[in-house]
């Protein structure tokens, strides 16, 4: 399984986690977040980052002008779309993205199961909160564009193994405090999901 580590704040964090192997670091540009992190720190943030890394730029309630510009001058690969938006929003974008379905029934799931997404558990506020779906959601589906949040932790991420997901996403299980990774915890989480 790839692993992306989200809500990137720093650069201790950034190098740990790709030291770790991680594929992709996410940086979080929606204001109410506490992972929050403004254009240009996350800019400064990935010029001292090795090439071959995933840089993905999360959104919330926003517009295809402030997605491409935020993603252009922070130097993102990847836009997270965090919420319902129609398709000429999707259409005027001028990057890769990758839609989040905010899971609330099994039929969830399968929506746009023809590409790439990511699955988290729904909440009222945008992000999963370190709440957990419910894996048998998963069983006797095709699991392989399906990258899973929500929940996640070192203790748990080694049996989703069996589902066959593309990846997983991790925030608030590895961290010390929100906006702040626990370094062991990154190893830990990364070397049980690629293991």
């Amino acid at each position: 399984m790839r692993t992306k580590i989200c809500g990137i704040t720093n650069i201790d964090d950034a190098l740990n986690a790709i030291d770790a192997g991680a594929h992709a670091l996410g940086f979080v540009f929606y204001e109410s977040s506490p992972r929050y992190i403004s254009i240009e720190a996350a800019s400064a943030i990935v010029q001292e980052l090795p090439p071959f890394v995933e840089k993905v730029a999360l959104f919330v309630n926003t517009d295809a002008a402030t997605i491409n510009s935020t993603c252009k001058q922070a130097k993102m690969t990847l836009a997270q779309i965090h919420f319902e938006a129609d398709d000429a929003l999707f259409n005027a974008l001028e990057v890769p993205y990758l839609r989040v379905i905010r899971a609330k029934t099994k039929e969830d799931v399968l929506r746009y199961s023809h590409e790439y997404r990511l699955i988290d558990a729904y909440c009222d506020c945008y992000g999963g909160a370190g709440k957990r779906l419910n894996i048998e959601w998963f069983e006797h589906i095709d699991c392989s564009k399906i990258i899973l949040a929500g929940g996640l932790n070192e203790h748990n991420v080694a049996s989703l193994k069996p589902y066959g997901f593309y990846g997983v996403d991790v925030s608030s299980g590895v961290e010390l405090f929100k906006g702040k990774k626990d370094r062991q915890k990154v190893r830990n989480f990364i070397d049980k999901a690629h293991s």
